[in-house]
């Protein structure tokens, strides 16, 4: 199997999406605990809102991990391609 995506841009991909998927993990956690930070003033959604924006979030987080497991396999591809003596152009 070749890979669709070069080498540098998978794992690009890889380190962005880990960065993505932790960073929006903890925000996500924050909206479904009510914490004071994000639901507290005023200019903040509703507090009754929190749960809908929390698991808007955590899908955001599915589709991040489906890059970090898409960029992830393309770079293993580009890996193994390397392996075998291929010539870089």
């Amino acid at each position: 199997m070749k890979p669709v995506v070069g080498s540098m841009q998978a794992w690009s991909c890889v380190v962005i999406s880990a960065f993505a998927i932790l960073i929006l993990s903890v925000i996500g956690s924050l909206f479904r605990s009510g914490h004071h930070e994000f639901l507290g003033s005023n200019d903040d959604p509703d507090p009754k809102v929190a749960g809908e924006i929390a698991s808007t979030i955590f899908i955001a987080v599915v589709v991040y991990a489906g890059f970090l497991i898409f960029c992830g396999f393309q770079g293993m591809l580009h890996v193994r391609e390397s392996r075998r003596g291929a010539i870089a152009l």
